[in-house]
């Protein structure tokens, strides 16, 4: 008996760029192991416009049966492939380790089909997904590779944990916007993962009994505290006493008080390997911002976002103390034209500064800060339009920040 080979859909009509994404993977499989991951670009199906047809079930099962060794799969919008389709991605690419999976609708079981059959699979990120039930879970049974987690504003997240919890080998963990109470998770998952080396939580309902599973990852490197309301100075204390090689802290504090000095004076006392910090919608006074200045010798990315608290007394001592510092960004704080000036005559090694939405800072600094140091990139914006996020600090500390000005643009504001 002949077997019939599954086919793509009639609609389904690849272009010009899709058959070249095509022919690169499908010609790409056969020299895959010797290739870093790096080299492959992923395989990406996207939704089409509404006119036309997207990707379905029988276009990914064509797919996966001429792409074995397909290591790289993306789907964004992908609203026609269902739990048949994914299926045939784990019956077939075997040697898939990176997963991401953006406002589909095949839901959890979808999920699960790829997970319990790559056994390869190490980066695993779901956002957004949709057509999902409560009691469905991703159990994972032989996925124990997996590394990096990310889940993004998902309904039921809580689906996720048994696989989470499961992982041996997870080193980075991000939950963004889940629904439900994440505690008695993440709990486990600090109490039985020490490799944890990334942590980022942020809108999402935890509090310091999180921070207290977290304290038993010794070798934590991130760790960002985004708008958890019910954080506060006792969970970030015992992360910064057991965490010493904590290089990377982000929080924001939503306004609530709840973390300021006490925490922050014990991030001083015990991490002083940090290298960036960013502190966003808290309460920190000379006290705190005096002690990490003096002890973390090796800050080189600060970020102060609208931090009330913070002035040119502050912003002085930065200046003074911050040797080897690099990057800085400051928005909405009440800081001056003397502050800034401050700063452009301390910190030796700053080469990127940047400014904004501080009312008490006028364009006049600007050329001052030009004739003093020549070489600094600075970016100065007084405008109201722009909201504090702290979702921007990511890009704002970047290498690749482009919103610097060089030199040369201080011309243009001069007319």
């Amino acid at each position: 008996m002949t077997k019939t080979m599954p086919y793509a859909s009639p609609t389904f009509m690849p272009s010009i760029p899709d058959l070249f994404f095509f022919f690169f993977f499908f010609h790409g499989s056969f020299i895959a192991p010797f290739l870093p991951l790096s080299s492959h670009r992923p395989l990406t199906p996207q939704p089409s416009p509404p006119s036309k047809t997207s990707v379905n079930d029988e276009g990914l099962i064509l797919i996966s049966l001429r792409c074995i060794n397909l290591i790289w799969l993306k789907l964004r919008g992908c609203r026609e492939i269902t739990e048949a389709g994914m299926a045939a991605v784990g019956e077939n690419c075997k040697a898939l380790k990176k997963l991401s999976c953006a406002s589909c609708v095949f839901g959890i079981k979808g999920i699960n089909v790829v997970v319990s059959r790559c056994q390869s699979l190490e980066e695993l990120s779901v956002k957004q997904l949709r057509g999902a039930h409560d009691g469905e879970e991703v159990v994972g049974s032989g996925t124990m590779s997996v590394t990096s987690v990310c889940l993004k504003e998902i309904v039921n997240g809580q689906s996720f944990a048994p696989l989470m919890i499961g992982l041996k080998r997870l080193r980075s963990l991000k939950v963004i916007g889940c629904l439900g109470d994440w505690d008695d998770t993440l709990e486990k998952i600090g109490n039985l993962h020490a490799t944890l080396v990334d942590v980022q939580l942020e809108k999402i309902q935890v509090s310091d009994v999180d921070l207290v599973g977290l304290s038993k990852c010794l070798s934590l490197d991130t760790l960002h505290i985004v708008k958890t309301i019910e954080c506060s100075n006792v969970g970030l204390n015992l992360v910064a006493e057991n965490c010493r090689m904590l290089r990377k802290l982000h929080i924001d504090g939503w306004r609530t008080n709840r973390i300021g000095d006490d925490g922050l004076i014990s991030v001083a006392k015990h991490c002083i390997n940090l290298q960036e910090l960013a502190l966003i919608g808290i309460y920190p006074t000379s006290s705190s911002l005096e002690a990490i200045v003096s002890k973390c010798k090796a800050l080189e990315k600060l970020a102060l976002y609208g931090l009330n608290t913070v002035g040119d007394a502050e912003i002085e001592c930065v200046a003074n103390k911050c040797v080897a510092l690099k990057k800085l960004c400051i928005k909405g704080c009440p800081i001056s034209n003397v502050g800034i000036e401050a700063l452009a005559s301390g910190c030796p090694n700053l080469i990127k500064f940047k400014v904004r939405r501080c009312r008490k800072v006028t364009g006049m600094v600007v050329e001052r800060v030009r004739d003093h140091r020549e070489s600094l990139a600075f970016s100065f914006d007084n405008s109201d339009y722009e909201a504090l996020n702290v979702s921007q600090i990511d890009h704002d500390l970047s290498k690749k920040a482009s919103t610097f000005l060089p030199k040369s643009s201080f011309d243009n504001m001069r007319r």
